[in-house]
């Protein structure tokens, strides 16, 4: 249907001839998202499907807005879209946009660095979060996305998962943790990012984090490398503080067992006094307030 209505075609073979051309069409934004693989094992409620298996939800594009209507879906292009799907009724493949993640103070419908569609990205799989176990609240919130998205179906193993709303205490997407519900751990995620790439002939590629090339303008950009650590060492603080010290989602390159789980008793610490600094900003006590109450 989102095919038919932008490539204004009705007919359906011609629509089938143009996804081969457009199959690939997100490839690249997807790929250099922050991957996470969430957990409802933990969850007396799982996750439900709908004949819209790909949802794409911006907490500043709420069911109904001008970015959502009909068969419309916010662009996954927006930095603060988040896009997921079930792999199971226990385990969902969640993207976030890495300018997100390290960013989410920016504005939520700001285009993400490099938006083009068709192009080579590469992929670091070691950096894909996994066994964050969700609670039933969070599977509820998630299952109301899925629901409002759907075009026409939705199904689900109980009848009972096919109602989350009788569940939640609100509705409003932005209430979901505030936009945090679909989140990664920010404690996982680095800066930089280049990857270079040799071959045994000699020559080599070079890819920044956003899949810029070294002869794009942008490929080195001082200003938004700066903006994104200053962003992300003040998400970090703030998501330690607000969630504690265990990790919300592990990663397997980061050594020790134990490293893997949860954060030294000393760098939380650090993290918390860090995050009391960050509260003196002018403005910055009342919009944590407003989270909380959100919370």
């Amino acid at each position: 249907m989102w095919l038919q209505k932008h490539l204004r075609s009705r007919d359906k073979n011609q629509v089938l001839l143009d996804l081969q051309e457009l199959q690939n069409l997100f490839c690249a934004i997807w790929t250099e998202c922050a991957w996470q693989i969430a957990d409802a094992s933990e969850s007396g409620t799982k996750f439900i499907i709908s004949d819209n298996p790909v949802v794409s939800c911006n907490r500043e594009c709420q069911p109904n807005s001008q970015w959502c209507r009909g068969v419309e879906s916010p662009d996954v292009r927006y930095v603060a879209t988040h896009t997921y799907f079930p792999l199971n009724p226990n385990k969902i493949l969640i993207f976030t946009n890495l300018s997100w993640v390290r960013d989410p103070f920016q504005k939520p419908r700001t285009v993400r660095p490099n938006p083009g569609f068709f192009r080579n990205a590469m992929f670091k799989f070691t950096d894909i979060q996994v066994e964050r176990m969700l609670t039933e609240e969070e599977v509820r919130e998630i299952n109301y996305i899925t629901k409002m998205s759907a075009h026409r179906y939705i199904a689900a193993a109980e009848k009972e998962w096919l109602y989350p709303e009788e569940h939640l205490s609100s509705t409003t997407w932005r209430t979901f943790g505030d936009g945090y519900l679909l989140m990664p751990d920010p404690r996982h995620v680095h800066g930089g990012g280049e990857i270079i790439i040799g071959y045994k002939d000699g020559h080599s590629e070079r890819f920044s984090e956003y899949g810029h090339r070294p002869w794009d303008s942008d490929f080195k950009n001082k200003r938004r490398e700066k903006r994104e650590w200053d962003a992300m060492q003040k998400f970090k603080a703030e998501w330690a503080a607000t969630y504690g010290p265990e990790y919300r989602g592990v990663i397997y390159n980061m050594g020790p067992k134990d490293a893997r789980r949860a954060m030294s008793d000393d760098y939380y610490l650090d993290e918390c006094e860090r995050d009391k600094e960050y509260l003196k900003a002018a403005g910055e006590l009342n919009r944590r307030k407003k989270l909380q109450r959100r919370r």
